[in-house]
């Protein structure tokens, strides 16, 4: 594996150091730890009835997931195909993103505790567990320092974008698994570690691709072009000659492996039913705006101060925004690591700010945007957004390999720093200031959080059993898509609580029916509830006529529906749902409705 120049020499065996290193390691877990329980400690208070303020829906969709992979677990059930949500049709979680291997190794914590609960559980454990996973590259593998490696680790693990996609993204803060992939890697160079590394990382494979599949194919093209960069240079090519055939070894293994526990999910992916290509996001909105990358974000010491910005799409997606005095020091530790390394670390060097670049550029999309405003510059993501699987990226997310670099320079500076100190003391401070200014401003700030919408006592308490047959479908208003995720939140707490299985239509995932052949998000409208959804977000009552009452009526049909729903208190993720305008259309299309606990019932009679 590549390494620093100050890994030459091990250090000599003793008491004092191996003392040292332990109370290092156990400074360093409290530190990310403490750092991780911060950025989520507005759930803690109450995780069943806080959400996250920006990203409630894909909060939802995770709860959604655990208990609906517990669930599978526990009944024999496919993990990766259900007609639990969009009946008729079903929804392909292969393509989405079914974080199975959570699913599966927490379902007793989430019979135990509930959805909610172990949601915030994995999260926070996510964001502890990516700092310290680098921290070990970093301090057992790249460096000798472990203050060298906690800096490291603790960037990479609490920079800009790992703190925004804690917004409700289970799958992107599982950033342990890329230390992790990138030393099962190297490790393949080993003579006689081809069987067991191969296994080893074939099963890291299929369990990342489980989890964030985006992720792992992120990895594996930064990966690659790194190695081609440095195998390239000519400092390094007797070490590639002599480690290849080992390495190629391992790789075999490693393919045989993950393809054969891959096989059926890959299928499924590519070839299943409800599949789709591309992806329901526009590549023009979710890439990164060039500014961002001097910028800081909204929910940094920074950001608390007023220098936050909103150049990103979405609160959750900055995946850059390292402010300039970041930049600016990660130039010099470039500079200083350049000026003091022999020509095989040069190796390391070159392609280590060579595979920073192209994701930089490649992560500003199609075309170049500045501080908001499109300049109209093709750049090279226009070629690669038709190529397959990447069409299914957002550009906006290649940014994120960009952060591991910057963290890797931090670290190598921090130990070439430690072993050949500067000869005067006003370069040292000057470091340090340059260290503080670029880092104290990117210090996380808490999530916001809110409080959502009770689960309804007529869920709660299994009444809807006496109104819904086994397997029967029941839709709440309005329907469950994106935007009004209560439909899965019901659902999930049914089956979280074992009472059993109903059906909905609709619901928030990725499927069919885009444009040019492209996924969406949820099912295409129907009548029914395109109606609902004027309503509920217009607070206005649609003009009803005698075909829209006969063709919302067809529409309930087609679904199945037993019963349609509406509580007291809707949850709009976006935008406030207006309830009483929700009754009223429904009464206008259905009849009257009954009261059943603590919502208003409409039964559908069978056709």
């Amino acid at each position: 594996m590549p390494t620093s120049p100050s890994l030459a020499t091990e250090p000599s065996p003793g008491s004092a150091p191996v003392t040292r290193d332990r109370r290092a390691d156990l400074i360093m877990v409290l530190a990310a730890l403490g750092l991780a329980f911060w950025v989520t400690s507005g759930m803690w208070r109450d995780p069943s009835t806080r959400a996250i303020t920006v990203n409630s829906s894909d909060q939802a969709l995770f709860e959604w997931l655990l208990a609906f992979g517990g669930h599978s677990l526990t009944h024999g059930e496919n993990p990766l195909f259900t007609h639990l949500i969009n009946v008729p049709d079903g929804v392909n979680l292969a393509v989405n993103t079914s974080i199975t291997v959570y699913a599966w190794v927490f379902a007793p914590l989430t019979y135990l505790i509930g959805p909610p609960a172990t949601f915030l559980v994995i999260l926070t454990l996510n964001l502890a567990a990516t700092a310290l996973a680098w921290y070990w590259l970093l301090s057992r593998h790249l460096v000798r320092s472990r203050l060298a490696g906690a800096v490291g680790g603790l960037f990479i693990g609490y920079c800009p974008a790992m703190v925004a996609h804690a917004n409700a993204h289970l799958n992107w803060t599982a950033g342990w698994l890329v230390p992790l992939l990138i030393q099962g890697v190297f490790a393949l160079r080993r003579p006689g570690n081809a069987v067991r590394g191969g296994v080893l990382l074939g099963v890291l494979v299929a369990v990342a691709f489980s989890i964030a599949a985006e992720g792992l194919f992120f990895t594996a093209i930064a990966l690659a072009l790194f190695l081609a960069l440095w195998a390239v240079q000519p400092s390094r090519r007797a070490e590639v000659r002599a480690a290849l055939p080992h390495f190629l070894r391992g790789l075999g293994v490693t393919a045989l492996v993950a393809g054969v526990l891959l096989a059926y999910p890959l299928w499924l992916h590519f070839a299943g039913p409800q599949r789709f290509h591309g992806t329901g996001f526009d590549p023009l909105i979710h890439s990164e705006d060039i500014a961002a990358y001097g910028s800081y974000p909204r929910r940094s010491l920074a950001g608390w101060a007023g220098l936050g910005t909103s150049l990103a799409p979405n609160p959750t997606e900055e995946n850059s925004f390292f402010g300039i005095p970041l930049l600016l020091l990660a130039v010099a530790c470039f500079v200083l690591l350049w000026r003091r390394a022999d020509r095989a670390f040069r190796a390391t060097l070159w392609a280590l700010a060579v595979t920073a670049i192209v994701f930089a550029v490649l992560s500003w999309g199609p075309t170049a945007k500045w501080n908001g405003r499109r300049t109209g510059q093709l750049l090279p993501f226009q070629v690669l957004d038709n190529l397959p699987v990447v069409n299914a990226a957002l550009p906006s997310r290649l940014a994120l390999v960009v952060a591991p670099v910057i963290g890797l320079l931090l670290a190598y500076t921090i130990d070439q720093l430690r072993a050949r100190p500067p000869q005067h003391r006003s370069t040292e401070l000057a470091w340090a200031l340059g260290f503080a200014a670029a880092l104290l401003p990117l210090l996380p700030t808490p999530l916001l959080t809110s409080v959502r919408e009770p689960i309804p006592a007529f869920i709660t308490a299994g009444t809807w059993k006496q109104h819904v047959s086994p397997g029967g479908v029941l839709t709440p208003l309005p329907l469950t898509v994106d935007v009004t995720p209560d439909g899965q939140r019901w659902q999930a707490y049914a089956l979280a609580h074992r009472q059993g299985e109903f059906r909905i239509p609709a619901g928030f995932f990725l499927g069919p029916g885009g444009p040019a052949g492209r996924g969406r998000i949820g099912p295409v409208p129907r009548t029914f509830d395109s109606l609902m959804d004027q309503a509920g977000r217009t607070g206005l009552v649609p003009i009803i006529t005698d075909g829209s009452i006969r063709q919302s009526r067809a529409d309930l049909r087609y679904w199945h529906v037993e019963a349609v729903v509406l509580p007291d208190r809707v949850h709009g993720a976006k935008y406030d749902i207006d309830e009483e305008a929700l009754r009223r259309t429904a009464t206008a299309l259905l009849g009257s409705p009954q009261r059943v606990d603590d919502v208003w019932l409409w039964k559908v009679p069978p056709a």
